[in-house]
């Protein structure tokens, strides 16, 4: 059997072999055993269902949040002559039906990828029955827990899905996920045995470095000159983008700038030119980054801290994947400890104005109380913020929650390019054409360069058959109404704009309930994971071991590269002849009253070591001097930790 593994992975893929713990998830896999499988970002989590699901005849259903990722994945397999459909927010009901049906009726068909929120309805249910399901895939499973930092309760009709596929093994992929996640994810699945594989976080090529500034962007600035290659600047707000953009532009560094609030179109036009090293540094949101594989990245700097050290680590593990050296550097103010703490007061408004925010979206849509389940709609955030008179903070905030406790399901990511289906006959198509000479060039263009185009929905781009036609767009658009007009295709146009999902019909006010488990318990899970943040940025103690020892890996050498390790260095002495002198001066300083100058006669050792020793403890603020050179450990700073 393990053969056609490696068939499959140079057939499809163009490997020779599998990465380390790829070959064992997919053996595991292939075995019928539930399975979870961690693995860092870029470390190769598609493959590990992908190959799988092709050695067996049948159909791997794979949920996912990430649209972009999802559309991603299959446009890739569909590269590779693999059969793959897609179903999520922003389409409509005959693009659903004809994917889930192409997934029933087509034996070719190998991947249906699905966001969470469609498990819940009937009709996808029903048409799951009529599939052969050969594997379940979680992608993003962290997802599941409610102690994880991205909780979806969508995510948990997984384990009814598993009621109705007894015998199909589930696999479950992430990248991140602390011990309590990694039980929760296994739990909530309905594992019939525990059973994880764990590649090791740790980046050996990736140099982690915190620099407490006062002038950010002057840091920045030196960093980048002093740094070749391409990178990502990540900041909080889309102001900010542009901002940094026009610095670094306006100091030598060719940049520009991505956010969630550009249109499709420069999207991708910036993230290409990123990627084809056109753009030099890309200054973004934490919408750049989802299903970007660039392998050369050099450096990943945050000007702002995120929210979580989940979010840090993945974000991070963008730079360097091509296994070279590579930084990532987070540039840390007093001031952010204040802002950090800001955001808890923006991500978790009052209660009463979530149910207000809800309220409003219920009669923006015109929905009458007992309606609206199973409905999906565009939302327009700058109108819908407008016409209520409402905080852009806790709109956002408030779908996010609202979204926790299952009412409905909020998707940002949302970019869907024009869809086409022809919903004619080949013959009836030619007799159309022939008296409609107008639009006979762009129905040949079509042809000629959209594929399946008769048996499902394809993306085309107007702009690019305008181009090829030397016309407008709006030229493009108008034609694809009249031939949508004349039922010659089905036309559905681009859509950006983020979609609400109605995972239940709309409640009175007085009965929407927002537990503590979705408000209070949330809120304080995000406290601690700010003070994880925080913690990471000021204590003193080696990057590396901190992120690890955050997701679950206790036993973790110091890594000898990040600033804390090479501070050290500065002593010129072996690790463990640092740690001894240490925990002798600590040992002495706590049994009597001591001056630096009488460290060496009461230790009895080397006075230049212990000299050196001291002086690094006193300036990273382990030890504290007192007015009458009498030493004293600082009991907010414990000597264990570094």
């Amino acid at each position: 059997m393990a053969d056609i593994f490696h068939e499959i992975l140079k057939k499809y893929w163009g490997y020779d072999s599998f990465r380390p713990l790829q070959e064992d998830i997919i053996k595991s896999v292939a075995q019928g055993n539930d399975t979870l499988a961690l693995m860092p970002t870029g470390g190769g989590k598609s493959i590990t269902f992908q190959v799988p699901a092709m050695a067996k005849p049948g159909l791997c259903l794979v949920i996912t949040p990430l649209i972009a990722l999802m559309k991603d994945q299959v446009e890739n397999l569909r590269k590779r002559d693999i059969k793959a459909y897609a179903i999520y927010s922003g389409m409509s009901m005959p693009e659903i039906n004809l994917a889930l049906d192409n997934s029933i009726n087509d034996p070719e068909a190998k991947f249906l990828y699905c966001s969470p929120e469609r498990l819940g309805t009937t009709m996808f249910i029903e048409k799951i029955k009529q599939m052969n399901i050969n594997l379940l895939a979680v992608d993003e499973s962290h997802c599941i827990s409610q102690w994880g930092y991205d909780f979806r309760p969508s995510y948990l009709k997984i384990a009814e899905i598993r009621g109705i596929l007894p015998d199909v093994p589930v696999l479950a992929v992430t990248a991140t996920a602390t011990p309590q996640v990694v039980l929760d994810i296994q739990d909530k699945l309905a594992f019939r045995k525990h059973n994880v594989f764990k590649k090791s976080f740790e980046r050996k090529n990736l140099i982690y470095l915190v620099r407490e500034v006062d002038d950010k962007y002057r840091h920045m600035l030196r960093i980048i000159s002093h740094i070749p290659g391409t990178g990502i600047v990540y900041v909080r707000s889309r102001q900010k983008t542009k901002e940094i953009s026009d610095f670094l532009n306006q100091n030598g560094i060719s940049a520009d700038y991505y956010n969630a609030g550009l249109t499709p179109e420069a999207r991708d036009e910036k993230q290409n030119a990123w990627k084809n090293d056109t753009t030099r540094v890309i200054v973004a949101t934490n919408a750049f980054g989802m299903g970007i594989d660039k392998p050369d990245v050099r450096f990943v700097i945050h000007i702002d801290p995120p929210d979580t050290l989940e979010a840090y680590f993945q974000e991070a593990g963008r730079a360097g994947r091509d296994e070279k050296q590579a930084f990532a550097i987070m540039l840390y103010h007093k001031s952010d400890k204040q802002q950090l703490a800001q955001r808890t007061v923006q991500t978790f408004p009052p209660i009463e104005n979530i149910k207000h925010v809800y309220e409003c979206l219920c009669y923006y849509y015109q929905l009458a109380e007992g309606e609206g389940k199973g409905r999906s709609f565009d939302l327009d955030l700058s109108q819908f913020i407008s016409v209520h008179k409402l905080s852009k903070y806790i709109v956002h905030s408030s779908l996010k929650i609202l979204q926790q406790c299952g009412y409905i399901e909020y998707s940002e990511d949302v970019n869907n390019p024009s869809r086409v289906l022809f919903t004619v006959e080949r013959d009836d198509l030619y007799k159309y054409q022939s008296v409609n000479p107008n639009e006979d060039n762009i129905i040949k263009l079509i042809l000629r360069t959209t594929s399946g185009i008769f048996t499902e929905y394809r993306p085309i781009d107007e702009n690019d058959i305008a181009r090829k036609l030397n016309c407008t767009r709006q030229t493009v658009y108008e034609t694809m109404k009249k031939l949508a007009k004349d039922k010659i295709i089905s036309y559905i146009p681009q859509n950006s704009l983020p979609q609400i999902y109605f995972t239940e019909e709309r409640l009175p006010q007085k009965s929407l309930y927002i537990g503590p488990e979705h408000y209070l318990d949330r809120k304080k899970l995000y406290v601690e994971k700010i003070n994880a943040v925080l913690g990471y940025a000021t204590d003193f103690k080696c990057r590396v071991q901190q992120l690890l020892h955050y997701f679950g890996m206790t036993d973790v050498p110091m890594c000898g590269t990040c600033d804390v390790c090479t501070s050290r260095h500065q002593t010129d002495m072996l690790e463990f002849e640092f740690q001894n002198i240490k925990s002798l001066i600590g040992k002495q300083i706590t049994s009597e009253p001591t001056r630096i100058d009488d460290l060496p006669d009461k230790i009895g050792k080397d006075q230049k070591k212990i000299g050196r020793v001291t002086r690094w403890l006193l300036d990273n603020c382990y030890l504290e001097e007192g007015h009458d050179g009498t030493l004293s450990l600082n009991p907010d700073k414990p000597l264990t930790e570094c």
